[in-house]
């Protein structure tokens, strides 16, 4: 090696019995052109792969909380409803079920409907302003059970339909498990979509990978020659994939976190609309938890992986057809 007062570069050894580069020279002219047109747009296509699968991850984590809100709420409630008989009297029935059920082990509050909320609940089948006082309308009663105890539905039900033949007890086990099942395949359609995303990632950068050897094939050649090592020339491509990785992944996880943060404030603006409604309803707040956004921050480290994962797969395959 000479010496740094010598007025010379320094050297830097590629290996035993191969020449010596300055390493000034190869800081200045690298293997792989740090700014291509290939390069940027492999950056585009990561960065709107890594937002499309932050959005997918997001709404996929925003409907989880919701749904999982769903079924802590449906599974505390238990809904009983008295039906009118003809030769008894509706409202002593419904105070009858509704003492038992206060006095039933587990249930924490009961609140039986009056028979004009009885009727509004009726309203989005049969319209607004029509006299329901001809029809055998039941009633509803909501008790709320303690969260995690387990009720006897059995006792209860027994006990209610002793007091009023015409009583039914609902648990809204069905409803839940339905539920459930939706929410299972939301998760197992997120996880296509971002098997999907990672797949067009792998092929995208397997085809830049290729075309920067391409392009730098009389380069590559040329270091074979002087004694470079495989390994030595796709250590060079392996760091600028994961460069462009890095940075693409970086661009769409931050857009994908901006949607997400201004998402709820957008939600606000439409707050008491019937669309605003709707979707506050399916996806709650719109607002990520700061556990979405760790997740979303390594889903973006996990494509700068398979960026360099491709690219150094491809490369090796590459350098076995040149060599």
């Amino acid at each position: 090696m000479s010496k740094a007062g010598d007025g010379h570069d320094v050297l830097m050894d590629l290996g035993r019995e191969r020449p010596q580069v300055p390493v000034r020279a190869r800081n200045m002219s690298p293997i792989v052109p740090r700014a291509s047109i290939a390069g940027r747009a492999l950056v585009a296509v990561v960065a709107i792969m890594t937002f499309l699968a932050s959005i997918t991850t997001g709404a996929v984590l925003l409907i989880n909380a919701s749904a999982a809100e769903w079924q802590s709420e449906v599974a505390s409630e238990i809904t009983i409803q008295v039906r009118p008989v003809a030769g008894r009297d509706l409202e002593r029935d419904v105070t009858a079920v509704a003492a038992a059920a206060r006095e039933h082990p587990g249930i924490l509050d009961v609140r039986p409907y009056t028979k004009e909320e009885s009727g509004k609940l009726l309203e989005p089948w049969l319209g607004s302003g029509l006299s329901l006082d001809d029809l055998p309308i039941p009633r509803m009663i909501v008790a709320r059970a303690a969260p995690g105890t387990r009720l006897d539905l059995e006792g209860l039900r027994s006990r209610v339909t002793q007091l009023a033949p015409s009583t039914s007890v609902d648990d809204h086990r069905a409803w839940i498990d339905r539920m459930r099942s939706m929410t299972n395949a939301t998760v197992f359609a997120g996880i296509g979509v971002l098997a999907l995303v990672i797949i067009a990632t792998i092929i995208s950068v397997s085809f830049a990978t290729r075309g920067a050897m391409a392009a730098n094939r009389p380069i590559v050649e040329v270091l074979h020659f002087v004694g470079a090592s495989d390994r030595y020339i796709a250590n060079h491509f392996l760091r600028h994939f994961l460069r462009l990785g890095l940075r693409g992944g970086v661009i769409g996880c931050v857009a994908a976190m901006l949607m997400f943060g201004f998402s709820e404030s957008i939600a606000n603006w439409f707050s008491g609309t019937p669309v605003g409604d709707q979707f506050a309803a399916l996806l709650g707040t719109f607002s990520l938890r700061p556990s979405g956004y760790l997740v979303l921050a390594g889903q973006t480290v996990l494509i700068a992986a398979v960026t360099a994962w491709a690219s150094r797969r491809t490369l090796f395959a590459t350098l076995d057809e040149i060599d």
